[in-house]
């Protein structure tokens, strides 16, 4: 019996991400607050069936009231939050808030199906990481001057980094993190979001060839200093955001290759310096070669293992053997997805991310304010980025390079830094809105003066 209810769920399941992916662009083709008031409503809908649905499987499997309780908790949580947002920012993007607590309902499922302890510890910084998101777009709103903070914005973040370069601990090759009593914080998570104000606020009114010198200087050190750190991953997120800003600030190719040409040079020169940058392209380029295979591509050949089982439709949860792949609840957890859920789930789960993507580019594309317009660019590379090297590392497009799938992999720094992100987008998509109505609100009043001018000229 049990069997057919995993299975079944396994269909529900699949078919209401696909309606709520389907809405989800759909709210992006439509105009009508109205028709797109409609669509959140229908989203939420099936994010909650969703997320009742898997819960009710890992406990009657289980057999263990610890996994309603936690269900209960997360449903009060994100049922609260929900509410308290519409309630603050009427103007808020419902489509950015819905997709991002939908990621993370996927994210506490598939990890709690993995290891409840590991969900209840993520669920502590996911719910530090909501109430930061329910402030974040006030003060963005209210803090005009954060232009003017450029300079204290780059270094911050390269202090911290420094920081982190000299006391963290070694983790998987890679200084990443430092201890703070029980908690270990990874400080480049959060300096990605100080560094792409640092970069936006150098550029967005000064593109002269010295400002960007000056600004390529500091960028570069931020990324030397995460090479140092041997956190490549990283450092490739922080490179690709910086050029991304820097084209769309100068509008000029030459920069364009003149960086990317740079980024060529840095990448062929860290595979002959890291070994461990050797190990992991050794794994992508043939990880079922004899000797590989047991050693240092036992991680992508069990995640290219998992998918394959899974097919495309998956095989249910508590299925599959998604804990025999290394690390799977952090740079792997795509593949664990992709064995229970299937491969229609996870391409779902993936056009989802492509959703948040887009909205945040259609957000920085129509905001006024240059400075605005850079950060919401460049945070949204940063999101784009992160998804493409994971999704990417773990069918083997690329070589893994060791970073988390945004609000869904296991990772407490990881999950607040992408949340601080998505609010901060809030954050300036409500200040699009009221730019937008004091526009049509000028137009208003112009046309009524026309037309005023008008009729006395008649008389």
């Amino acid at each position: 019996m049990i069997q057919i209810i995993v299975q079944l769920s396994k269909i529900l399941m699949i078919f209401l991400l696909g309606l709520y992916t389907i809405e989800g662009f759909s709210s992006m083709a439509r105009k009508s607050p109205e028709l797109r008031s409609q669509i959140s409503t229908r989203q939420r809908l099936f994010m909650y069936m969703l997320h009742f649905i898997g819960n009710m499987v890992m406990y009657m499997v289980q057999q263990d009231f610890r996994y309603l309780i936690f269900y209960g908790v997360q449903l009060l949580i994100f049922s609260m939050f929900l509410t308290l947002y519409d309630l603050f920012y009427e103007k808020a993007s419902t489509l950015v808030v819905n997709n991002m607590v939908m990621l993370l309902m996927i994210g506490m499922l598939i990890l709690t199906r993995l290891s409840l302890e590991h969900a209840m510890r993520q669920f502590v910084f996911m719910f530090a990481g909501m109430i930061l998101c329910t402030l974040v777009p006030f003060f963005i709103h209210k803090l005009t001057f954060l232009s003017r903070l450029t300079w204290v914005f780059g270094i911050l973040g390269l202090l911290a980094l420094a920081v982190v370069l000299v006391y963290a601990r070694v983790s998987y090759g890679a200084k990443l993190s430092i201890s703070l009593g029980p908690v270990s914080i990874q400080p480049s998570e959060f300096v990605k979001i100080t560094y792409v104000f640092f970069v936006a606020g150098m550029l967005y009114k000064d593109t002269s060839f010295k400002q960007v010198v000056i600004t390529t200087v500091m960028a570069a050190a931020h990324v030397l200093v995460l090479v140092a750190s041997r956190d490549l991953g990283s450092a490739l997120i922080y490179f690709v955001a910086y050029m991304v800003i820097t084209f769309v600030a100068t509008k000029d190719v030459r920069y364009l290759l003149l960086i990317m040409a740079g980024g060529v040079l840095a990448a062929v020169g860290g595979y002959y310096v890291f070994s461990h940058v050797r190990v992991r392209v050794l794994a992508w380029r043939d990880p079922f070669a004899p000797g590989v295979i047991a050693n240092e591509g036992c991680q992508v050949a069990q995640s290219l293992f998992a998918i394959g089982t899974g097919g495309w439709l998956g095989s249910g949860l508590y299925q599959g053997l998604p804990k025999s792949i290394p690390v799977v609840e952090q740079d792997f957890i795509f593949a664990a997805i992709s064995e229970e859920m299937g491969l229609v789930f996870a391409l779902c789960l993936l056009l989802v991310c492509i959703c948040c993507f887009m909205m945040f580019l259609n957000i920085a594309m129509q905001m006024e304010n240059n400075f605005y317009k850079l950060v919401a660019l460049g945070l949204g590379c940063v999101y784009g980025f992160q998804v493409f090297l994971t999704v990417g590392g773990v069918t083997k497009f690329i070589p893994s390079t060791g970073v988390t799938l945004p609000l869904i992999s296991s990772g407490g720094s990881s999950l607040v830094s992408t949340v601080m992100i998505f609010s901060i987008i809030e954050g300036l998509y409500i200040l699009r809105e009221e730019e937008g109505e004091r526009f049509a609100g000028k137009r208003r009043f112009k046309s009524r003066k026309k037309e005023k001018i008008q009729k006395e000229e008649e008389q």
